[in-house]
C-alpha cells in the first residue's frame, strides 16, 4: 500500500442529542462505486416508507479510489437527499488523502499506488501519461486543480471526522481502545485496524465503522464494522439502528 497520507487537519466531530429520534441507515465504503450506493439507497427508501420517525442516512467515508465512478460519487453525496431523509458524511482516509493530493503544493505520489488513479480518471485526467511528460508532477498537479470542481474540493474538506448518537458513535476506522474521545485523533479514527479491532472500544458505547472490508458486516466487542468490499465484492449494505433494534439492509 506504500506510506500512509497524513491526515489533513482538525477535523469537526458532530454530537447529536440523544433527544433526537431517528431511525439511522449507516453505509460503509462505497469506493467509486455509485450504481451499489444507489441500489442501497433504493433498499432504504422501501424499508423506510411506513416509518414515521426522521430517517438519518449517516456515510461513514471512503467515497472516492478503486472504483471507476468516484466522481460521480461525490456528486451525488453533495446534492441534498429526496425528503424524508437527512444524509450525513463522514470522512474516510482515502476522501482525506485525495483532498491532501489536491492541495499540497508538492506531488507525492503515494496516493496515486493506494487507488487515486482510478479516482483521477473519472474526473478526466490521465495521471500516467501526464507522468511520462512530466515526472515531476507538476503538470499532473494543475490538470487535476481544473477537473476537480470546486464543490467537490468543499465537500472532502467540510467532512467530520466523527458523529455521536447516544451511546452510537460512528467513525470510519475506529478508535484507540480505552482514549477518552475527545483525546482521539483525527488519523487514528481514519486509519486504525488493531488493537481497536480485537478489543474493541474499552469505552460505554458502540463503535459503527468501515475501513477494514469483509464479506459481511463484522460484529466485535463493542463494535459493528459494515465495510462490505464494495468493489471487489459487489455488495453494497446499510445498517439499521432503530427503534425495532439494529437490521442488515
Amino acid at each position: 500500500m506504500g506510506a500512509q497520507p497524513k491526515a489533513m487537519q482538525m477535523r469537526s466531530r458532530i454530537i447529536i442529542p440523544e433527544g433526537q429520534v431517528y431511525d439511522i441507515y449507516a453505509i460503509g465504503d462505497v469506493h467509486g462505486c455509485l450504481d451499489l450506493l444507489v441500489a442501497v439507497e433504493e433498499r432504504i427508501r422501501w424499508h423506510s416508507a411506513n416509518r414515521k420517525t426522521p430517517a438519518l442516512i449517516v456515510m461513514l467515508g471512503d467515497y472516492v479510489d478503486r472504483g471507476s465512478q468516484s466522481r460521480g460519487v461525490i456528486q451525488h453525496l453533495t446534492r441534498t437527499p429526496e425528503p424524508p431523509f437527512q444524509r450525513l458524511c463522514l470522512c474516510g482516509n482515502h476522501d482525506d488523502a485525495f483532498l491532501s493530493f489536491i492541495l499540497n503544493d508538492d506531488f507525492d505520489p503515494a496516493w496515486l499506488g493506494f487507488g487515486g488513479l482510478t479516482t483521477l480518471q473519472s474526473y478526466g485526467v490521465d495521471a500516467e501519461g501526464l507522468l511520462d511528460r512530466d515526472p515531476a508532477g507538476q503538470t499532473l498537479m494543475r490538470a487535476v486543480r481544473e477537473a476537480v470542481p470546486k464543490a467537490h474540493i468543499d465537500f472532502l474538506r467540510t467532512l467530520p471526522i466523527s458523529i455521536s448518537i447516544g451511546k452510537y458513535l460512528f467513525v470510519h476506522a475506529g478508535i484507540v481502545p480505552g482514549v477518552r474521545l475527545s483525546q482521539q485523533s483525527d488519523f487514528d479514527m481514519l486509519w486504525i485496524r488493531e488493537p481497536f479491532l480485537t478489543r474493541g472500544p474499552e469505552l460505554d458505547l458502540m463503535v459503527i465503522h468501515g475501513h477494514t472490508p469483509d464479506d459481511d458486516f463484522q460484529y466485535g466487542i463493542g463494535r459493528i464494522g459494515i465495510d462490505t468490499g464494495a468493489f471487489a465484492t459487489g455488495k453494497l449494505k446499510a445498517l439499521y439502528i432503530g427503534t425495532s433494534g439494529i437490521e442488515e439492509i
